[in-house]
Formats: structure tokens, sequence, C-alpha cells
């Protein structure tokens, strides 16, 4: 399959599992997920539990721990979030496939989760191997359509270096960046999660949790372009309580 005829959208089961007759089965989830995790249950065991009471499928469990966080978790998130005229003169380390799949899955009809964090996530999974999708150019425009209009100072996109194809990503973002006048930077490393970590002087681009739990500072690229309807009318499962 070339990425002419691929494209980064939902699952077969979807429609079911995350339909608007499951979605206050999923909210209660999210919510009593996250009062254990609030009270130090570890994630694996408090899934268990919650998915069991409300006999939840496999794909709605990962949903739902995706979704779900602490109380501690949710306010020190928010602290660190960074308002949009907060950005200019701001230089930014964007997690690459973080944003990237996240856009394509908006742009094709893919389920999101806006998550207690108040962050968007998407159901999609890289899992070692990134392939180039139809949307894939289309959310790289948009991205820049929107990181313009912030006034940064620099963009520097990391990408996983041991997922494959990752390097050919590094080129068709110069490639496109080089035509579009676009001054970013892009790099393929082994370990981005540590480099964005690292970088406390610049603002991350992600909704990693494990990412910005650990930044000086964030902004959530991917809830800005969605809710605002600049990836069009998106399929956003509000699992907020």
């Amino acid at each position: 399959m070339s990425s002419a005829d691929r494209h980064r959208g939902r699952h077969p089961a979807d429609e079911e599992l995350f339909s608007m007759e499951a979605a206050p089965a999923l909210r209660q989830a999210v919510a009593e997920l996250s009062w254990l995790l609030s009270r130090g249950y570890a994630m694996n065991s408090a899934v268990k539990l919650v998915g069991d009471r409300h006999q939840l499928r496999e794909r709605q469990r990962l949903a739902a721990s995706r979704a779900a966080c602490s109380d501690t978790a949710r306010e020190a998130r928010a602290q660190q979030h960074l308002p949009a005229e907060a950005l200019r003169g701001r230089t930014l380390m964007v997690d690459g496939f973080n944003l990237l799949v996240s856009l394509e899955a908006a742009l094709s009809g893919g389920v999101l989760l806006r998550c207690r964090d108040g962050c968007l996530r998407d159901m999609s999974a890289v899992h070692g191997s990134y392939h180039a999708v139809v949307e894939t150019d289309a959310a790289l425009t948009l991205a820049a359509a929107r990181l313009a209009e912030l006034h940064t100072a620099s963009i520097h996109w990391l990408l996983d270096k041991p997922v494959s194809n990752s390097g050919r990503l590094a080129g068709r973002i110069r490639e496109l960046a080089e035509q579009h006048g676009w001054t970013w930077t892009v790099e393929a490393v082994f370990n981005p999660d540590a480099d964005l970590i690292a970088a406390r002087d610049a603002v991350v681009v992600s909704s990693d949790a494990m990412v910005i739990d650990r930044s000086a500072c964030w902004y959530n690229l991917a809830a800005d372009l969605i809710l605002t309807h600049r990836c069009g009318p998106a399929w956003v499962l509000d699992l907020r309580e």
C-alpha cells in the first residue's frame, strides 16, 4: 500500500466501541480510574478493576487509560501549559510523531479522546514502524500555518530514530519546509523523550503524559488545531467528567 491508499483512520470496531451509547460508561470509567490513580493505585491494576466493573473491551480500556490522570497530574499539567500568546519569541521542540499522528487521525476520521487533563489523544499506534498516509502533507501544512501565527523564534522537530521510516519522514518534512519557506529543523534521535524533557528553555509541543509531566512547559498544538476545527469536523469523544 502506498501513502496514496493509506489512512490513519478508525479501527473497524470503533463505531461501536466509541459510540454515543458507549460514551457514558467510558466517561464514568475515566472518572473512577482517575479517582484510583489519585489515591496511589497502579495504572495496570486500576485499569483492570475499572475495566472489569464496566465490562470494557480492550480498546476501550486503552482509551480510558489514555484519558485518565490523577488530580495531582491534572493540576501540574495545567500549571505548566502555556497559552498560545505566550509562545511568541519562544523556541519550540516538537514531539514529531505524537503531533503528526494525532493530526493525521483527525483528518482521516479516526477517534480522538478529549482527556481529563484537556489534551486530545488519538487511538493510533506507530508500533515501531511509521508509514505516511494520504493526510500526512496536509497535517504538516496545517501545523505550519498555525505555528506561523504564533510567531515563535524557532521550531525544532524530533522524531524517534528507532522507528522505521523516521529518516524518510524527516526528509519529507525538510523537503516541504524548503518548498514553503518554513524555518524548521528536523532531527531523528534515539530517545526524543529524553531530549524533549531536557530542553528546559524550550516549549515542548506534545500530549505524551510522560513527556509533559517532566517538561518545564508545554503546549498541546494538536488540541489547538483540532478543537478550533482547522482539521475539519473531527471525531472527538469527550471523556472528561
